[in-house]
């Protein structure tokens, strides 16, 4: 495994304690389909009504110059779009669903309390991702 993988596999440890910690139920983590894969699927519990949310994960060095949300370009968020709408036929669920972005900044690699979380819901929000 090389360092950016071991790293990204951290990060994604740290993101599903996190959303454990917000009291969500986890479905599946690196769930692989056509479009690529997706980090962590899991029920927001407390929402009104239950939704699916689709977990992106990612992470960065502290002191690079792109931070993990600007890491996500046209390009990845509509092969996210499309494996999460993959995921949500194939299961034929037809609830609310949306797409998280959970972003970590390593400070030190061997210290996970010096590393930085930030969680935006819904990134998606206001677009028109049926077409």
């Amino acid at each position: 495994m090389t360092e950016a993988q071991i790293l990204g596999k951290l990060a994604e440890d740290i993101a599903a304690e996190y959303v454990l910690s917000l009291g969500w139920k986890i479905l599946a983590r690196n769930f692989k389909l056509q479009y690529g894969e997706l980090d962590i699927i899991a029920t927001d519990t407390k929402s009104n009504p239950e939704e699916i949310v689709i977990v992106e994960v990612r992470c960065r060095t502290l002191g690079k110059i792109q931070s993990p949300f600007d890491s996500i370009g046209p390009k990845k968020l509509n092969a996210l779009i499309k494996a999460s709408r993959e995921f949500i036929n194939q299961i034929e669920w037809d609830g609310f669903w949306r797409i998280d972005v959970i972003g970590v900044t390593m400070k030190d690699k061997d210290n996970r309390d010096a590393w930085d979380l930030e969680h935006i819901r819904d990134i998606t929000a206001g677009m028109n991702v049926l077409s």
